[in-house]
């Protein structure tokens, strides 16, 4: 076979050095390019990490054994040899930037388990990588020069769980440095000053939100595939709202970055609460910073023995659930019931009438209402099965309003059914029973009084002390409320009104570990009715204007744009099929019930919306029965389309 000249660039010689010319035959293989190119360059190095670059089909030569020809490169091809590590700028959901190696020649998904094994971060499928959002520079911010923590000494390891030494990653326990950024990574930050919150981006809208997620990097293509280069910037964020076992021993990382990307939602407004919450989303963010400066080791796993004494007491809480199966059987055949009277009301059907008075029963995992107690052993008007639905609380201790809002599977989306409880006691018992309800569970279920005992303790830190304030003094110098709560509040009230309302809520929490203080401040962000939605702007087919679709953990919802409403919902247990047109560039579902639906993606590309629903449903598919380690293959197939591997 006839020999021609093949050029290739050597990133190693230098920017200005010309390309190397190289002698092949087009039977030639990729290991023998390589080969032939580090004779010719007679540098004495480890060459194992680099690999081979083809410009013009952004594409890596990583099959070695494969010919020029099979790959189909011609005289023409534009190629680099160059490393496939290499440094990159990392944003974390703290603020905190971290320069380390990275891969740049694998899918993003195994470059951010890499990364994520390097910071101790456990189940980093719940992460990923997305372009930052560019922020307009003033003249006078040219010489703030952002500071970066060098990491790109640290080894890559192939290890699964890093080795831990004193609580922490062996190398980050080689020097103090290392140690001081650990520190940075597994402490909570204090409460940033309030031109720190003032600079940040803040999305006025929802289709501002949506154009933030349209940044999302593809998970199945490498960060070279997609324009980032050596050096750049990207941010690294939990994009997948399914937080699975997490353990605040062996998750001090990643409890503490999951809570810094809560409370940067919070304070940007990236996510809507009441003025109630606001007030201890501010108290406890308060409380926390207090804490973590006394005891900030405190969420850090330090003794061996620690580790093994709660492995042991986790395993027997597993092996505990495991032999139960038997003894749950029993208790549903006797399950308990729970009476009374409640108030319905139903948005769609009644908008102009009030809340109704039922006798309401519930039982097993289904509520049915009466006219009235004594009607209650005939038929009733309507029995709802809460298994699948969703529960959400609609709470305001201060005016009394204890509302259980329930959105209800129906072959047409979703019903929504609120339900009015008269006091604390009563919403706490109804509550708990209506979410073990929509996990199938009954009110024999153990966990149904811890649950109750959960509401009754979340209730207690929304009431506000007229009282001293213990203490806390009034004038506390060290509060800032500018740094607690969102810039709509600090527009609203003055500084000392907001100081007494903070105070007040935060005696409900000050007793609280730093642990249970930052547990508690996922749990209430969690429990807000926009928790976990991403958005995207869509066209529906047939259909002649924008609207949005929101992503959610367990649900689809379309939102007309003009009113900012939820016009419909659809559930992913719901949901038969769903297909991507990669000519056309269109998203189509199939529900139950011969519902389909279909669009076309406008602020992001349809892949973005194919990989969030492949990934809640991968999410839901991981159980501690199965294996610990993490079915890359099964991700790759429900998240890749056409570029599944």
């Amino acid at each position: 076979m006839a020999a021609w000249d093949l050029s290739v660039t050597v990133e190693d010689l230098g920017p200005d050095a010309p390309p190397v010319t190289l002698s092949v035959a087009s039977d030639l293989h990729v290991g023998g390019v390589i080969l032939k190119l580090v004779e010719k360059t007679q540098i004495k190095r480890d060459w194992s990490d680099h690999a081979l670059w083809w410009e013009q089909k952004q594409c890596w030569l990583l099959r070695t054994a494969w010919t020029l020809e099979k790959y189909g490169i011609h005289a023409d091809a534009k190629l680099f040899f160059m490393p496939q590590h290499k440094p990159l700028r990392l944003c974390l959901p703290n603020g905190i930037t971290l320069r380390l190696r990275a891969c740049f020649s694998n899918p993003v998904f195994q470059t951010v388990m890499g990364i994520c094994r390097m910071l101790n971060i456990r189940h980093p499928e719940e992460l990923s990588l997305l372009r930052p959002v560019e922020h307009k520079k003033k003249k006078k911010d040219k010489d703030s020069a952002e500071e970066i923590y060098d990491l790109t000494e640290v080894p890559l390891s192939s290890v699964s769980r890093p080795c831990l030494y004193n609580g922490m990653p062996a190398h980050f326990a080689d020097s103090p440095q290392m140690e001081a950024i650990y520190k940075m990574l597994s402490v909570t930050q204090p409460p940033p000053a309030p031109e720190v919150v003032a600079k940040q981006y803040r999305p006025a809208s929802v289709v501002d939100k949506a154009h933030i997620h349209g940044r999302w990097l593809n998970s199945s293509r490498c960060l070279m595939q997609q324009g980032i280069q050596e050096n750049d910037r990207v941010w690294l964020r939990f994009k997948f709202y399914a937080f699975y076992d997490i353990e605040p021993k062996y998750d001090v990382v990643r409890l503490t970055q999951l809570y810094e990307q809560a409370r940067w939602a919070i304070l940007l407004e990236d996510i809507d609460c009441t003025e109630e919450e606001m007030m201890l989303f501010g108290a406890l963010q308060y409380h926390i910073s207090k804490v973590s400066q006394s005891e900030p080791q405190m969420m850090s796993s330090s003794a061996a023995m620690d580790d093994l004494e709660s492995a042991l007491q986790s395993l027997e809480v597993k092996m505990e659930g495991e032999s139960s199966s038997a003894s749950e059987m029993l208790d549903i055949m006797t399950a308990p019931e729970l009476n009374d009277y409640l108030k319905i009301f139903r948005p769609k059907r009644l908008t102009l009438k009030g809340y109704k008075q039922y006798w309401f029963k519930f039982q097993d995992t289904s509520i049915s209402y009466f006219k009235s107690k004594e009607e209650s052993i005939g038929e009733p008007i309507q029995q709802i099965n809460l298994k699948g639905c969703e529960v959400a609380p609609d709470v305001n201790v201060a005016a009394q309003k204890f509302l259980i809002r329930l959105l209800i599977p129906a072959p047409e989306g979703m019903n929504e059914v609120y339900l009015r409880c008269e006091n604390e006691q009563q919403y706490a018992q109804w509550m708990a029973a209506c979410r073990l309800g929509s996990k199938g569970k009954t009110l024999a279920d153990s966990s149904f009084q811890s649950e109750i005992q959960s509401i009754r303790s979340f209730l207690a830190m929304q009431k506000t002390n007229s009282g001293s304030h213990g203490n806390a003094p009034a004038n506390d110098e060290s509060i800032n409320t500018n740094s607690l709560v969102s810039p709509r509040y600090n527009k609203k009230y003055k500084t000392k009104q907001l100081t007494p309302r903070i105070l007040d809520a935060y005696q409900n929490v000050a007793q609280l570990s730093l642990t249970d203080a930052v547990m508690r401040f996922l749990q209430i962000w969690q429990s807000l009715p926009d928790f976990g939605l991403s958005y995207v702007v869509v066209r529906f087919k047939g259909s002649r204007k924008d609207e949005v679709l929101g992503v959610a953990p367990n649900r689809l919802i379309r939102i007309d744009l003009g009113v900012g409403d939820v016009v419909k919902t659809w559930r992913y247990n719901n949901m038969k099929q769903w297909n991507v047109n990669w000519d056309i560039r269109q998203v189509a579902i199939e529900f139950e019930g011969n519902v389909n639906i279909a669009f076309s993606c406008v602020t992001a590309d349809c892949k973005i919306v194919h990989e969030f629903i492949g990934g809640y449903i991968f999410m839901s598919t991981r159980s501690r029965e199965k294996s610990s380690t993490l079915n890359e293959e099964l991700f790759h197939k429900l998240t890749g389309g056409h570029e599944a591997l």
